[in-house]
């Protein structure tokens, strides 16, 4: 099949370029964009059947409350000292000249003795806002509260910052689309610099932009027309991340092909025959290896928390079309181009002397236990730091360290408990038809304030009662200030743990509780997440054992290549434990990390695994003996996985310069995870313990030994 796919490909080469151009056009004409189904809010990735939610639900029911976003610009004194009467009244000034300036979407500024932190430091302002925190109109709004504060502001020494959670939103819709040009530069600016480096050859290092830049016009469309399709929402990081897989992914598969083009014409075909043969073998590699990539990201549809379900599914139609552009659109380019692709260079004509990956392959080829041993004892020391591995959960750690928002909290914290922008609510309601008593209601607050980890509960009725009734008396609500700021990890442990039991546990007879707010919802999203991690895992790495065993026609095999997988993942796991919470002092890993590494170094990892493991089988079909069969898949194959695997591990290394916590960590472990399956496993490991195993590591499958052609023998010493 992959033989008469890639001979129609070489032969006809304008037509299917001509198809792909006209693919692009029609889907950027009229296909919406990711802009246009993406979601900017964790909370809401929840199901309905988690506490949060219903609390949420349950306080729109019974309050009218909305999900509208707040807005708190946090005034303190350049001096750090005490806020005078003077102070104040520019305060209140300040409020006064917001709600004058009819700012679209502010209902109105508020602030006075009440907003005074108890040791007079801090002073609040409270922006009512109309919208969703994410809606692009209120973040307009929250930037015109801050055009505004600064000039109202300036030579009073005093100093503001605008914080709260549609100011939030903006600093991260800021950071990420500023991380989307940073990451996108350097990332074209690694795969050109690469590419000449390893061809010597302009022709060569643009291939890959021309190419995966039109596969780039193309994926978003149709990831925007499934989500609607599907009524999948999209999370605000996937267009940084696909740029980077597409380009990273689609790199590698160029890569294949050029290496195996090359080796075929060293050989002495002729460009176009060369180009049949090369397209025909990589492209089973290219097949295989994209499929194991589509089924891990697509088994995150197996997720309840909505971040991941909405991820995978995104990342899976963007891989797939790389791959079919792979076999299709990249041949019928080069088959254009010829050797010309290589220009100006001649080493294509020749094969180097002394290569450095030769003299890997024999000397695999005659230790081939100490080379696994030495390659497993390093992935096995660096695992072990996965044993002191954090969770962080922390949304504001994952903004640079200069966002407004992020240090307006901080100045807040100077007077009044960390966690009052965002309080917790205890929704409180009666379950027997009698309407709530207010005096047991004080009571029952009296007992939440007590809560070891508790700042504070907020006076919620006019008459400064603790607990805000609906018009029926059916439904509290009642605003408990934790001592930490709420994305914590102590926070969320308080949620999740002491508050909660107190609100259940002492709720007056003939009601029932909910908890509802940014922590309460984190430590559900810290629960989907635990729930995911334990289901996603398995089935995930069953699915590339299948792709595997289907490939390789065989059980043992696939089982050594999985074993090896996982140990490269926990291996990346630890190295970036290691680095960030014990280099760099972090509190844990950013919790969206574990299974964003399993699935690029299980799924991406597998690539270089595929492509060794099917050079190693090649070779024992045409009856090679199985330590001489190493050698020549490290020779042959070794040159194109470690190119590939340094131009993705360069490429995915280019979101470091994102200056974001989350961005920040998984471009180091997802390249440090590549540099681990690409190097240590691919090249060292498969190929020494497949050499030690011999013909066993095909069993059951009794392999048939094909009749090389004198060509074909000729080119296992010369490609």
């Amino acid at each position: 099949m992959f033989t008469k796919l890639g001979r129609f490909v070489v032969h006809n080469p304008w037509k299917v370029i001509a198809a792909w151009v006209i693919a692009a056009i029609a889907v950027v004409a009229f296909a919406p964009t990711l802009a246009d189904v993406t979601n900017k809010d964790q909370a809401s990735f929840l199901p309905d059947s988690y506490e949060s939610v219903q609390a949420q639900k349950l306080g729109a029911d019974a309050f009218g409350q909305t999900n509208d976003a707040t807005a708190s610009i946090v005034i303190k004194r350049t001096d750090g000292g005490v806020l005078t009467a003077a102070d104040q009244a520019k305060a209140t000034e300040l409020a006064s000249k917001i709600t004058a300036a009819k700012i679209e979407r502010v209902t109105g500024a508020v602030t006075g003795p009440q907003a005074v932190s108890p040791n007079k430091q801090v002073q609040l302002v409270s922006v009512g806002l109309k919208g969703l925190p994410d809606e692009q109109p209120v973040l307009d709004a929250v930037q015109h509260v801050r055009d505004l504060t600064g000039p109202a502001m300036a030579d009073s020494g005093l100093q503001y910052g605008v914080t709260g959670d549609a100011a939030l939103f903006l600093d991260n819709q800021d950071a990420f689309n500023n991380a989307f040009i940073v990451v996108g530069i350097a990332t074209l600016v690694l795969i050109v610099g690469l590419l000449l480096f390893i061809y010597r050859s302009p022709v060569a290092a643009l291939l890959p932009i021309l190419t995966v830049g039109l596969v780039s016009a193309i994926a978003p469309g149709l990831i925007a027309l499934a989500a609607k399709a599907f009524d999948l929402q999209v999370t605000q990081d996937l267009q940084t991340i696909l740029t980077v897989v597409l380009y990273g992914v689609g790199t590698d598969y160029i890569l294949f092909l050029l290496f195996r083009y090359r080796e075929r014409l060293r050989a002495g075909e002729q460009p176009k025959e060369a180009l049949v043969h090369a397209t025909a073998r990589v492209s089973e590699v290219i097949v295989s290896a994209a499929g194991a990539i589509v089924v891990a990201f697509s088994a995150l549809l197996l997720a309840v928390f909505g971040g991941f379900k909405s991820l995978g599914p995104g990342l899976a139609i963007a891989v797939a079309v790389m791959a079919f552009a792979a076999i299709t659109l990249i041949p019928a380019v080069v088959s254009l181009l010829g050797p010309k692709v290589f220009w100006p260079s001649k080493s294509w004509q020749k094969t180097p002397k002394g290569a450095t990956f030769k003299r890997l392959g024999r000397f695999t080829a005659r230790r081939p236990a100490v080379v696994a041993l030495v390659s497993g004892g390093v992935m096995v020391l660096l695992a072990l730091g996965t044993l002191g591995m954090k969770v962080d959960y922390d949304a504001f750690s994952q903004l640079p360290k200069d966002t407004e928002s992020g240090r307006a909290v901080k100045d807040l914290q100077a007077g009044f408990p960390a966690g009052a922008l965002s309080p917790t609510t205890v929704y409180v309601k009666s379950t027997d038809g009698t309407p709530l008593d207010a005096a047991e209601l004080t009571s029952y607050a009296g007992k939440l304030a007590k809560v070891d980890g508790v700042g504070s509960v907020l006076p919620a009725a006019p008459d400064g009662s603790p607990a805000l009734l609906n018009p029926d008396k059916s439904v509290a609500q009642i605003n408990v200030v934790l001592a930490d700021p709420p994305y914590t990890k102590a926070a969320l442990d308080l949620v999740d743990g002491p508050l909660r039991d107190a609100a259940h546990a002492d709720a007056p007879a003939g009601t029932t509780t909910l908890l509802g707010g940014v922590s309460a919802s984190y430590t559900d999203i810290r629960d989907a997440n635990s729930r995911d991690l334990l289901v996603i895992f398995p089935v995930a790495g069953g699915l590339i054992a299948i792709i595997l065993a289907l490939l390789l026609r065989s059980l043992l095999a696939p089982l050594v290549l999985m074993l090896a997988v996982v140990l490269s993942f926990f291996s990346t796991t630890g190295a970036t434990v290691l680095v960030f919470q014990g280099a760099a002092g972090h509190p844990g890993v950013t919790f969206s990390l574990p299974i964003m590494l399993y699935l690029f170094v299980v799924a991406i990892g597998t690539d270089y695994n595929i492509l060794m493991i099917a050079r190693l089988r090649e070779e024992a079909e045409r009856g090679t003996d199985p330590r001489e069969a190493a050698d020549l898949a490290i020779e042959h194959g070794g040159p194109s996985v470690a190119a590939a695997g340094l131009i993705l591990a360069g490429t995915f290394s280019s979101l470091m310069l994102a200056g974001m916590a989350l961005l920040t960590e998984m471009g180091f472990s997802v390249a440090a995870g590549i540099v681990i399956s690409a190097f240590l496993m691919s090249i060292f490991l498969v190929p020494s313990v497949t050499a030690l195993l011999g013909h066993r590591a095909w069993w059951p499958r009794k392999l048939k030994i094909e009749t090389p052609s004198t060509e074909d023998r000729t080119l296992e010493r010369v490609g």
